[in-house]
C-alpha cells in the first residue's frame, strides 16, 4: 500500500505498516517506513499524483503549470499537458515564481476518467480543466459556480459510477500565489464543488469552508473525504443522504470529522482496497518528540 508526500525535486513512495482508524492519530506506535526514490530532474514542487486508465505513470503537476508523465527509468519525465494556450513557455518552463503562476498556471488536483480516459485537473488559478488521453492543451470546462469566480482550484476527484467531478475551491478571495496569507487566515471561503459533465453545470455542495484541499471519494462512492487544511482535519460528506440535495443545487447537511492530525494535511488519495492515503505537510510538528517518528503520511481504513 502507498501513501504519497511530496517534496521539491523529489517523489517519495511511503510504505507504512501501520493502519489508522477513526480517531486521533496516535503517533507513539512504533512505525517502520520504506520508501523508493524517483528524482524528478524537469520541474520543481510536485503536487499531487494520478496514474492513467492503463497504470501508466504516474503524473504530477509541478510549480511551471506543466503535467509530466513518468515513462521509466530509461525516458525519465516527459511534458504530458499544459493548462492553457496562453502559457508563454519562455517566461514560464523551468520558473519557481509564484508571481507568474497566474499565466504559467499551477495544477493541483489529478485524475483520470477511467471510461474516457481523460484527465481532469483542478488549476490554481486556470480552474476546472480536461485533457485527453494524449495529452496538449487543456481544455477549460468552469471558473465560477453560482456567479462566484474561482480563486484558488485545488483537489478532485471523481465519481466512477456517475461521472461527476468533486473538487475544492480553497479560497473564493485568495488566490494561491498569497497562499501565506491564508493560511494566517481563518476567513471561512472555501467551497466543495460538483461539476455534471453532462450539463456542463457547476454545484456548490458546501460553503463556509477554512482552506479545503485534497478531495477522496470512498470505494463505492457513498461518501467523500476532504482534507481542511487550516483545521488540521478531515471532513466527511455523506454522498448517499446528500445527493437529492445537490440535485436540486442545495448545499450539504453538515459533515462529520474523520479525523484529527497534528500537522496539516493536504492531498488523500485512495487505493483500490479503500484505504485512504492522507499526505502531511512537512515539518515536524511541536508535539511530536525529536526521537519519535516523523510521518509525513497516514493511512485510514474506509
Amino acid at each position: 500500500m502507498k501513501s504519497f508526500s511530496f517534496f521539491s525535486f523529489s517523489l517519495l513512495f511511503f510504505f507504512v505498516n501501520i493502519v489508522l482508524s477513526y480517531q486521533q492519530v496516535n503517533y507513539n506506535e512504533s512505525m517502520f517506513r520504506n520508501y523508493n526514490q524517483i528524482n524528478i530532474t524537469q520541474g520543481t514542487g510536485p503536487e499531487s499524483i494520478a496514474f492513467d486508465c492503463k497504470g501508466e505513470g504516474p503524473y504530477i503537476g509541478v510549480s511551471d503549470g506543466r503535467i509530466l508523465k513518468w515513462e521509466g527509468p530509461k525516458f525519465g519525465w516527459k511534458e504530458f499537458a499544459v493548462p492553457s494556450s496562453f502559457r508563454i513557455r519562455k517566461l514560464c518552463d523551468g520558473s519557481t515564481d509564484p508571481n507568474i503562476e497566474p499565466i504559467c498556471g499551477r495544477p493541483l488536483g489529478l485524475k483520470f476518467h477511467i471510461e474516457t480516459y481523460h484527465l481532469y485537473i483542478a488549476d490554481a488559478y486556470y480552474g476546472l480543466l480536461v485533457v485527453g488521453p494524449y495529452g496538449g492543451v487543456a481544455e477549460k470546462l468552469a471558473t465560477s459556480a453560482e456567479g462566484v469566480p474561482f480563486k484558488f482550484t485545488n483537489g478532485l476527484d471523481i465519481d466512477t459510477k456517475t461521472g461527476m467531478v468533486y473538487f475544492t475551491d480553497s479560497s473564493t478571495v485568495i488566490q494561491r500565489r498569497n497562499v501565506d496569507s491564508l493560511l494566517r487566515s481563518l476567513d471561512q471561503i472555501g467551497r466543495l464543488l460538483k461539476y455534471n459533465p453532462y450539463t456542463k453545470e457547476v454545484y456548490v455542495i458546501y460553503k463556509g469552508l477554512i482552506f479545503p484541499n485534497g478531495v477522496a471519494l470512498s470505494k463505492n462512492n457513498s461518501f467523500l473525504l476532504v482534507a481542511e487544511s487550516i483545521r488540521m482535519r478531515i471532513l466527511k460528506f455523506n454522498l448517499e443522504s446528500g445527493a437529492k440535495a445537490v440535485n436540486m443545487s442545495k448545499v450539504f447537511a453538515d459533515p462529520e470529522v474523520f479525523a484529527v492530525l497534528p500537522r496539516v494535511p493536504d492531498n488523500i488519495k485512495r487505493n483500490k482496497d479503500g484505504d485512504f492515503w492522507v499526505a502531511l505537510n512537512t515539518g515536524r510538528s511541536e508535539s511530536i518528540q525529536s526521537d519519535a517518528p516523523n510521518p509525513i503520511g497516514v493511512k485510514y481504513n474506509e
